[in-house]
């Protein structure tokens, strides 16, 4: 039996007696520098997965200097393909000395008989093959399918249900006797909700009789969710409506209720607590201990293999709660209605996963007093900078006077923007444009929104100059398609994150999307049919192996300050899988760049 690690993907997909088949079935095959392995048109025989050197995957029917379209190192797997498709579609040569274990063809048919995830694994995507490397890091605590999948159904209560006209005294007692904090409650084909809270303040506050109808107290604006959602999706939009349950309906049907405290208590880990805390605090201090807890929240979700999209709603969500409580801390309520606090970048897409430099600015209704404003901004931002949020390099941050103005002013700029096309200005307006309200009034920025998509959606013109920047960066894949490898890494942000992230929003401003997520964009250009459906699961799940890759990075160098983080992935570092993804991803990028470039005429700019 020859001992080989198969700990990895796809072998992890069989169970331990069919890894033992392979070790006792499989051979040791030696092959000399620029030997064939397998040729183009032959009939595979054998899968081989490597032990040392180097193979290259050659396309003999390209040019010599464009037939190299794929590379293989140490632990790499080729030639699976060649036997589930009957031949070779490409010719396989030892680029130096290699040596291979080799798995005779009737074995590995064998295992795709009895393994189907086995051989679906060399025919699915890139999202099915990075949801199964997300799957198998899931080890220890809430694991995968109890904490990613867990199901709305799996943890909703059955409703408490009374009709509008029952008195707020039957109300308390059903409660009681139910030992519930809330019910539901019945008028004319609607429901509302009234929680033990709503009947005390009402009793006590607003001075209603006990006779009162339990309508009167009632919240009819309920935030719902189906029993077939995450309850994941439900944790994030507790936090997002600041609530502490959601009513579960199907079609139009009632089914249940979730309370915050039941998904906590699912979630057993004390890092979901974190979001509990943020509500909780009374004072800055408070909230300064609950902000510092999130790179412990976010170790627990990648420890736990959460979806990377999840993980970003929920610490999306969280940063806006926390920047949220941090303004009503400074500014005085009577300026809440006349102002909006934005954020902005990756905070404002919401894929910021780390805490990063504040990027904010604040508009004001055109009718606006406030002589204080100055002083006031100062201290948000002095405030935000105690909770973690460094100040911002570029100084877009509501301290700076120019990152503040009224509606009109804001569009004033907008249109002087537009005007000069210059790179200083392209780059405020992409930074507006994912902009997202995280205090005071959102319609203060829908109105600015609605300005930049007048000026600036119908502008082919401004439409090319803005999208250039996704073709700054080069991909950083070599000549032959293979994954460059320099020592000190590849920038994954120039390479792969920002070419996604600004093609995206260029589309977005075209479209007119209100969007502001990279994920929700491309969800609303496959919808609108801009952009093909696959493609744009593709592009989504290489911006998440991007992020991801560069959150490993840098949770490893957590001690480190914020503007130390790196952007930067060494290749060689990576597992064989992790490899093989990020080449496949970064080809994607390089579709997707060639796709921008000729829709808005790159190529000739």
């Amino acid at each position: 039996m020859i001992d080989v690690d198969l700990s990895q993907l796809p072998f992890t997909l069989i169970d331990d007696e069919g890894r033992d088949h392979v070790r006792r079935g499989m051979d040791i095959a030696y092959f000399d520098r620029d030997e064939i392995i397998i040729e183009m048109g032959q009939t595979g025989e054998s899968v081989f997965l490597i032990h040392k050197g180097e193979v290259a995957e050659l396309d003999p029917t390209l040019p010599a200097s464009s037939a190299r379209i794929g590379h293989y190192t140490a632990g790499d797997l080729f030639g699976a393909i060649s036997i589930l498709n009957g031949k070779s579609r490409y010719r396989f040569q030892a680029e130096q000395e290699c040596l291979c274990y080799v798995i005779p063809k009737a074995l590995f048919i064998k295992l795709c008989r009895h393994h189907p995830d086995f051989e679906n694994f060399f025919k699915q995507s890139l999202s099915h093959k990075a949801r199964l490397m997300t799957e198998k890091r899931a080890e220890g605590g809430v694991t995968m399918a109890g904490f990613m999948l867990a199901k709305v159904s799996e943890c909703m209560r059955e409703p408490l249900i009374m009709d509008a006209s029952t008195d707020i005294a039957s109300a308390v007692r059903q409660l009681n006797d139910s030992h519930a904090d809330s019910l539901l409650v019945k008028t004319q084909g609607e429901f509302g909700i009234v929680t033990k809270t709503d009947l005390l303040n009402g009793v006590v506050l607003n001075n209603y009789e006990h006779t009162a109808p339990v309508e009167d107290v009632a919240h009819f604006s309920l935030v719902t969710v189906t029993p077939h959602q995450y309850l994941f999706e439900a944790l994030v939009l507790m936090t997002r409506h600041k609530v502490t349950r959601v009513v579960v309906m199907e079609q139009g049907a009632l089914k249940g209720v979730v309370e915050l405290t039941d998904v906590l208590s699912y979630f057993s880990s004390r890092s979901y607590v974190v979001s509990l805390q943020v509500e909780q605090a009374n004072s800055l201090e408070a909230l300064a201990a609950a902000s510092q807890r999130t790179p412990e929240l976010v170790n627990a979700l990648m420890a736990q293999g959460v979806k990377l999209r999840f993980a970003m709603d929920l610490l999306a969500a969280l940063n806006g709660r926390i920047i949220n409580k941090a303004w009503s801390f400074v500014v005085p309520e009577q300026y809440h209605s006349q102002s909006c606090l934005m954020v902005m970048g990756s905070e404002g897409r919401g894929e910021q996963i780390l805490k990063t430099d504040q990027d904010n600015g604040l508009i004001l209704a055109d009718d606006s007093q406030w002589p204080s404003l100055a002083e006031d901004m100062n201290v948000l931002t002095q405030t935000l900078i105690q909770l973690g949020y460094p100040p911002c390099p570029g100084n877009i941050m509501v301290s700076n006077p120019e990152w503040v103005g009224t509606v009109s002013q804001w569009k004033n700029n907008i249109a002087k923007w537009v005007s000069a096309r210059d790179g200083d200005s392209l780059m405020k307006l992409a930074i507006l444009l994912d902009a997202h309200g995280v205090a005071g009034n959102p319609q203060l920025l829908d109105s600015v929104r609605a300005e930049l998509f007048e000026r600036c959606s119908r502008d082919e013109l401004l439409l090319s100059y803005f999208a250039r920047a996704a073709l700054r960066f080069s991909t950083p894949l070599t000549l032959f398609g293979s994954l460059k490898k320099p020592q000190h890494g590849i920038d994954i942000k120039k390479g792969g994150i920002f070419p996604i992230v600004h093609g995206v929003r260029t589309m977005a401003l075209e479209r007119r999307i209100n969007a502001t997520s990279t994920l929700d964009r491309l969800d609303a250009l496959a919808e609108d049919g801009r952009l093909d459906r696959r493609f744009a699961d593709d592009l989504g799940e290489a911006l998440a192996l991007f992020t991801e890759l560069r959150l490993k990075q840098q949770l490893q160098t957590a001690e480190a300050s914020t503007q130390q983080r790196s952007n930067r992935v060494v290749v060689q570092e990576l597992s064989s899988l992790e490899r093989d993804l990020l080449r496949e991803a970064l080809h994607i990028v390089k579709d997707f760049k060639q796709r921008l470039s000729h829709r808005y005429h790159l190529e000739y700019s």
